[in-house]
């Protein structure tokens, strides 16, 4: 492994290049990145609200509201006021979205391809496996309080 590179800035750097691969494809769509993103995670969780989606996506809900108004104002969204809580919107993912869902797909695969050039379907199958493991991992990880000597510094 290269001495100036450490695994967390390799896949940071992996995912900034596969997303702005993605994003060189799609520009033609009209559909900024973030729109991209919380249309895809939306299709994944129609009846979600604002709040959850705004907190599977890591962004502050305020910033959310102003993709979804722009998803809306195209089309490709709606928002249903939720049976029981008048304050709270459900969101859904409207017929006119799934033709750009599946051009979307079309692209992330392209893009996909274009990264594994070369390396053989063992070795990315593998390559999978062991990033879902860490993932698991750090999901884990991340729900177990740090102990109070590692919050330390010296």
């Amino acid at each position: 492994m290269n001495g100036n590179s450490t695994l967390g800035f390799l896949l940071h750097d992996v995912a900034r290049l596969l997303r702005k691969r993605f994003e060189q494809r799609a520009r033609c769509h009209g559909l900024t990145r973030s729109q991209w993103q919380t249309l895809a995670y939306l299709h994944n969780n129609e009846g979600i609200h604002q709040g959850g989606l705004a907190e599977i996506l890591e962004i502050e809900p305020i910033t959310l509201v102003r993709i979804l108004d722009k998803l809306a104002d195209r089309g490709l969204i709606e928002r249903r006021q939720h049976p029981t809580d008048r304050r709270i919107w459900l969101l859904y993912v409207r017929d006119e979205a799934h033709p750009l869902l599946a051009e979307m797909r079309v692209l992330g695969e392209l893009t996909r391809s274009e990264a594994f050039d070369g390396v053989p379907s063992e070795q990315r199958e593998e390559l999978f496996e062991i990033l879902s493991a860490m993932k698991t991992n750090l999901v884990q990880a991340c729900r177990t309080p740090v102990a109070e000597n590692e919050t330390k510094h010296g």
